[in-house]
């Protein structure tokens, strides 16, 4: 028989309709680099354009003994080609776009009725415990975590020492994680 890579397509096709596994395997050798270069210029991804060209000669494989050519050989794996590329990208958007209505829907804080209640009670025994704080401490501690001032700030706001803010800054923190644990770290840290 003759080398199966001096074959046009058409005869490669004939062959592989009869059950000639080389000529399958020749087109494969043919087409692979082309589609390959065609799917990973469009996706920008060597791993998705791999597994297209995997896909395309599935398809092939499937196909290819019944197939009746309206154009050529190459014509056909490219269309086949462009299908799955198109269709790869319209399942990238979908994800993407689902993703991006995920953050949409957390950056909003659109948290169940649940979660609100609950969130608002550890707010209330947040505040609750830092008003039971020593005031010197309590209003070190509110200069820092809620108008957002550096010790220095404080200090000078305060006319305190540096030290002072940083010591009263330390205890308030200590009194605070001990009394709430981990809902202070949720909200502090």
């Amino acid at each position: 028989m003759t080398s199966t890579n001096v074959l046009s397509d058409y005869e490669l096709l004939a062959l592989f309709k009869e059950g000639e596994r080389s000529a399958y395997e020749e087109i494969y050798h043919r087409y692979w680099a082309v589609l390959f270069s065609h799917a990973r210029r469009m996706l920008q991804s060597d791993e998705d354009a791999k597994d297209l060209v995997q896909d395309v000669f599935s398809v092939f494989w499937i196909d290819g003994p019944t197939l009746e050519l309206q154009s050529t050989l190459s014509g056909y794996l490219y269309s086949i080609m462009r299908y799955k590329v198109f269709n790869l990208i319209d399942r990238k958007k979908t994800i993407s776009n689902y993703l991006s209505s995920l953050e949409d829907f957390i950056k909003k804080h659109e948290y169940s009725g649940e979660y609100r209640v609950r969130e608002k009670q550890m707010e209330e025994l947040i505040e609750k415990e830092i008003a039971n704080l020593p005031p010197k401490m309590r209003e070190v501690f509110e200069l820092s975590r809620k108008a957002n001032l550096n010790y220095r700030e404080i200090a000078e706001r305060l006319n305190i020492s540096d030290n002072t803010v940083k010591k009263q800054m330390s205890n308030a923190l200590k009194i605070l994680r001990s009394r709430l644990g981990v809902i202070f770290d949720l909200f502090f840290w």
